[in-house]
């Protein structure tokens, strides 16, 4: 090299500073953040709440004039109620999933530091929520078209039975939503898939609530209670061990 030119000095290559890992969420912390997501969004919607409750009266008011009664009672009762309920349930059931499969929100679960397991317990949280709302207004309204009475005397076991079906609801729903949900005729697999899974739940809810319905109100029945607790753990569990691959699908 000669004097003139200049020294040409090589510096040493600086590694690119590699961005800090992103930090896991916890579950618990997930799914609230999805909860209050899914809160604000039916606040602002109001797309399932609304149309259950319309739904549930609607369906009183004509049971009410098609039996022609001045009020029924027992396990006819109870069967009117729960079916109401049921089909109720379906409308926010279909709708559960709809907005995260249309906007994206399946993927950004995937790649968000969360566990996945977060959505699901989000959702059935909010479907629980709904269905609380539903029958704060249902309850009172077959009371007042269909029993001709209060529910005062049984309305503590009666909240216990209810309490234990709409876990399973949420549960079931949930998981049916996300099955049905990436399929063309969504609104007509979701029912096909849920009612059927549904059975045992009306059938526990009804039995444990006709007593409670019935012109002299008699108790809840335990193994009614047995039935609904259990087959809520099974297919929670189901859910919960399934759930991942039917994100992923």
């Amino acid at each position: 090299m000669s004097a003139s030119e200049p020294a040409l000095v090589s510096a040493p290559a600086v590694a690119p500073a590699l961005a800090p890992p992103a930090r896991r969420v916890g579950l618990l912390a997930a799914t609230a953040a999805i909860m209050r997501k899914e809160m604000r969004v039916e606040l602002r919607t109001l797309e399932s709440v609304p149309g259950m409750a319309l739904f549930a009266v609607s369906t009183f008011v004509v049971f009410h004039f098609a039996l022609n009664r001045t009020s029924v009672s027992g396990s006819l009762a109870a069967g009117i109620l729960w079916v109401t309920l049921l089909f109720a349930a379906m409308l926010a059931v279909n709708r559960l999933f709809v907005a995260d499969a249309e906007q994206g929100g399946f993927d950004a679960l995937l790649l968000a530091p969360v566990d996945r397991s977060a959505l699901l317990l989000a959702k059935a949280g909010s479907l629980l929520v709904y269905l609380v709302a539903l029958e704060v207004v249902a309850l009172p309204a077959f009371a007042l078209l269909l029993l001709g009475t209060s529910l005062g005397p049984g309305l503590g076991e009666l909240i216990g039975v209810v309490a234990l079906a709409d876990v399973g609801l949420a549960v079931i729903g949930t998981f049916v939503a996300a099955l049905a949900v990436r399929t063309r005729a969504r609104d007509l697999i979701g029912p096909l898939i849920a009612l059927p899974l549904l059975v045992p739940i009306a059938i526990g809810a009804s039995r444990g609530t006709a007593p409670l319905l019935a012109a002299h109100a008699g108790t809840v029945q335990v193994r009614w209670l047995l039935l609904l607790g259990l087959y809520d753990l099974v297919f929670g569990l189901i859910a919960y061990a399934v759930f991942d691959f039917l994100l992923e699908d």
